[in-house]
């Protein structure tokens, strides 16, 4: 058993069988200096889930953390009141030139998670920043402010993952991410953590079982707050976060498997008779909202209100890049043709059909239209791509909602786009594609550029080709890579290129594995379309 192992299952003897007496001798320790919050003193560490920053602005960024001293614990192992933080943005890594400085109050309401919106930095430039609860102190991060606006960049870099089922693997590749140098932000595009309940050693399941999930299917608040715990105890996705400011999104597994808008996956069909009705499921997606709310360095902006989160939004890096981070679940129509692989049904065809719903589409258009950058980034979730397979296509990705996607295409045609690059993730491969102006006719003009990155951990050691990966390239000829092993993306933007390196790591089913690159591939501006290097 490794250590990290060790260590959860520690806590878990500790603070599952312990936590009414944990939580009844936390209480008698904390000091009540004034009315409104405590100053808290803590009988272990309470910043065992980290640090993170997000969402960087010219003149400052979302700096991030949760007390939770026994963080497998109800409630983190903290009493259920609101407590004071204090944090501290420097110019060095020794806080010898604090530049910037306050307190924020950490809510039980909300897991005792503070969310500071930090203002009033240079832009363009590195920073550090630590919290502190009573006499203790939370690890250093880093971050960075995006570049004044319209400013010059010499280049623009980011990282590109997802996808990490705990059950699957180590984080190898958020150890590898977290030493990547230089990284302006890391775009996480979803399935932070997975909803199924942990695997039994020795019973069927899908992927490997490298090490449980702690507690059954993730269905009620403290369910999540449970998942993303033992998440954020892995200590390379703690440093991961800690080194880089994140862009966050979410995909399906942070609520329910291919759930879509009011819809979850128990349907009533297929695998699912008895369907969950969607004034229930509402209740499911409230809890699964909040939890990734409380855990993410998210501003205040996407604080949910019930089963409602405005999660889409557009961040500027000077005028090199436009990043527009689109949620493609919460507004979508239910897949069509009964979801799964099927050749296309009338269903599938409907004109009217919403992958991004009316209001986040005609934002994404205006945005697009008035765009000053260099590259036009679509940071989302599932493959845009054409992807006909061997059974037809996949209802669940942009396929399933053709008119939707032509609309898009056709759109960025008309407002003359400069350099769109599409992001997304979700199907636990690499893969990189030509968009065109008509994604079943080969003959069409390009006019988009996608990168899919494969899963941190999904599906568990892959290897760079399989059959149906061959097959896949034969039947889709503007798909230019399929590599199945996992990792993530490293891109590179400058004046007049796009440079995607995509990293593989041989295996993840144990610890230690080196970063080897799969490929590099390049758009050159003005030029949509993928070329090898």
């Amino acid at each position: 058993m490794d250590s990290t192992a060790r260590h959860i299952l520690d806590l878990s003897r500790r603070g599952l069988l312990r936590g009414a007496g944990g939580l009844a001798a936390l209480a008698a320790t904390v000091a009540m200096p004034r009315a409104g919050a405590a100053q808290p003193m803590f009988r272990s560490f309470p910043f065992t889930l980290g640090v993170a920053s997000g969402d960087p602005a010219p003149d400052g960024f979302v700096i991030w953390t949760r007390l939770a001293p026994e963080p497998l614990a109800p409630d983190g192992g903290m009493v259920r009141q609101a407590m004071e933080v204090r944090w501290e943005v420097a110019e060095d890594q020794r806080f010898a030139r604090v530049v910037a400085s306050g307190t924020a109050i950490a809510r039980p309401e909300l897991a005792h998670a503070v969310h500071v919106e930090v203002t009033g930095l240079a832009p363009g430039r590195l920073w550090f920043y630590r919290f502190r609860a009573g006499t203790e102190a939370s690890a250093t991060g880093r971050s960075r402010t995006a570049p004044a606006a319209g400013a010059a960049m010499d280049r623009l870099r980011f990282a590109v993952a997802g996808c990490q089922h705990y059950e699957h693997g180590h984080f190898t590749a958020w150890r590898h991410i977290a030493a990547e140098p230089d990284l302006d932000f890391v775009f996480h595009y979803g399935d932070y953590i997975y909803e199924y309940r942990g695997r039994v050693p020795g019973q069927p399941g899908w992927g490997p079982l490298v090490r449980p999930h702690l507690g059954e299917e993730t269905v009620a608040l403290a369910d999540y707050r449970l998942r993303y715990a033992q998440y954020r105890l892995d200590p390379d996705l703690r440093a991961a976060h800690a080194a880089h400011p994140f862009l966050v999104s979410y995909d399906d597994h942070e609520v329910d498997n291919n759930w879509a808008g009011l819809h979850s996956e128990e349907d009533g069909r297929g695998r699912f008779p008895i369907a969950v009705p969607p004034e229930v499921f509402a209740l499911r997606k409230a809890a699964a909202f909040q939890a990734w709310y409380e855990h993410m360095p998210l501003r205040r902006a996407a604080l949910p209100r019930g089963p409602d989160i405005t999660a889409y939004r557009r961040l500027d890096f000077g005028s090199m890049a436009r990043v527009n981070v689109l949620d493609t679940r919460q507004f979508r129509d239910d897949q069509p043709c009964h979801d799964g692989v099927r050749p296309a049904c009338a269903d599938a065809a409907r004109p009217e059909a919403q992958m991004l719903g009316p209001a986040q589409e005609t934002w994404l258009l205006e945005g697009l239209a008035d765009s000053p950058a260099r590259w036009n980034i679509l940071a989302q979730q599932v493959p845009m791509m054409r992807r006909v397979l061997s059974g037809g296509v996949s209802m669940d990705k942009w396929d399933g909602y053709a008119a939707a996607r032509q609309r898009l295409l056709d759109g960025m045609a008309a407002r003359r786009t400069a350099n769109p690059v599409v992001l997304s993730g979700d199907v636990h491969v690499a893969l990189a594609a030509t968009l065109r102006a008509r994604p079943e006719d080969a003959a069409s003009a390009p006019v988009a550029t996608e990168f899919t990155a494969t899963s941190a951990t999904s599906a568990g050691d892959g290897v760079a080709m399989t059959p149906g990966g061959e097959e896949l390239l034969r039947r889709n000829p503007d798909i230019t890579l399929f590599d199945a092993r996992r990792g993530y993306c490293v891109s590179e933007a400058t004046a007049t290129r796009m440079t995607t390196e995509f990293v593989a790591l041989p295996f993840v089913t144990r610890e230690g594995a080196p970063r080897e690159t799969a490929a590099r591939l390049v758009v050159e501006a003005g030029r949509a379309g993928v070329q090898r290097v």
